[in-house]
Formats: structure tokens, sequence, C-alpha cells
């Protein structure tokens, strides 16, 4: 599985970070990134579980 983000549309809330920080961090510029690809196995249903908690639905795995 591969995370994605759009992050120009990305707020900056930190929420996925705090679901699942194995895959997602905060970038300089204060808005999230993925950092690890493919999504390790055992992080696979937090990743999804941060996709669908995104206030503005800007993360997708696929």
């Amino acid at each position: 599985m591969k995370a994605k983000i759009d992050r120009e549309g990305c707020i900056g809330c930190g929420l996925c970070t705090t679901i699942c920080p194995e895959v997602f961090r905060m970038g300089d510029d204060d808005k999230a990134e993925v950092y690890v690809t493919p999504i390790p196995v055992n992080a696979e249903n937090t990743a999804l579980d941060a996709s669908g908690s995104c206030p503005v639905s800007v993360i997708s795995v696929e």
C-alpha cells in the first residue's frame, strides 16, 4: 500500500501524524507529508484510519 497527500489542500492539523506516526509526519512547512513508502504492513490499518479521519480529505491510501 502507498499513501499520498495533496499537500496544497493540507491544513496542517496533524491528526494523521497522531493516528499513524509510522507513515506521516509534519514537514518544515507545517503540512503533513508521507515519509515511508510503501506503508509497512503493521501500519496499514492506522494509515487507512488517518486517511478516513482527515478533516479536509486530502489523504489517499491505495
